[in-house]
């Protein structure tokens, strides 16, 4: 099985990247599961979501305390709660940032990304490719995008038409565009291929 957390705050579609994550696995076949848990309903309130993705059914329903892989939309969270806890020594630490990795790690804002392994831990312009593709600052469908690149645990064409799925017309492809630029960024920075 692997575990997804997403942190983010009201109102930047941290609920919504978690179900279209589970709907991309769903559409390839495995088995999956997204959930919220959150306080107060409010924009800007931190909003922490999750999901499972497997080959085989998922009983479980409790949140996920050790997740293999953490999507923080926003970075101001670092400060305020411990949401490196938990995460697997072989995790993926996906950040949303116009910072690199490395400006991250020489004011310590990256947490336990030093120690994981190379490749694992990446930052993505989520909510800057946002405002040019959608024209709004919403970061979830590009860190999907960068998602399917960093870990391989969906396609990018799977993360697309779970989407299309959701949204139509114009948002639906400013949604599209941006994930699929946080997915060449992403590559990119890993130096991968554009077929991975």
């Amino acid at each position: 099985m692997f575990s997804v957390r997403i942190h983010g705050r009201g109102g930047q579609g941290t609920v919504t990247a978690a179900e279209l994550l589970s709907v991309a696995a769903f559409d390839e076949g495995r088995y999956a599961q997204a959930f919220p848990t959150f306080g107060s309903e409010r924009t800007g309130a931190p909003v922490v979501a999750y999901c499972r993705i497997d080959d085989r059914p998922i009983r479980l329903r409790e949140p996920i305390e050790h997740p293999d892989a953490l999507i923080v939309q926003d970075l101001t969270l670092l400060h305020q709660t411990s949401i490196f806890a938990g995460l697997s020594p072989r995790g993926f630490l996906l950040l949303n940032t116009s910072r690199t990795l490395e400006e991250l790690l020489e004011h310590g804002l990256a947490g336990p990304a030093a120690e994981l392994p190379a490749g694992h831990t990446v930052t993505v312009a989520g909510t800057e490719l946002a405002r040019t593709h959608l024209g709004r600052p919403l970061p979830n469908a590009g860190l999907l995008g960068a998602f399917a690149a960093l870990t391989g645990q969906v396609s990018l064409a799977s993360v697309s038409d779970a989407i299309r799925g959701r949204f139509a017309g114009a948002v639906a492809a400013g949604n599209v565009a941006t994930a699929e630029a946080a997915h060449e960024q992403v590559l990119t920075t890993l130096g991968r291929p554009a077929d991975a």
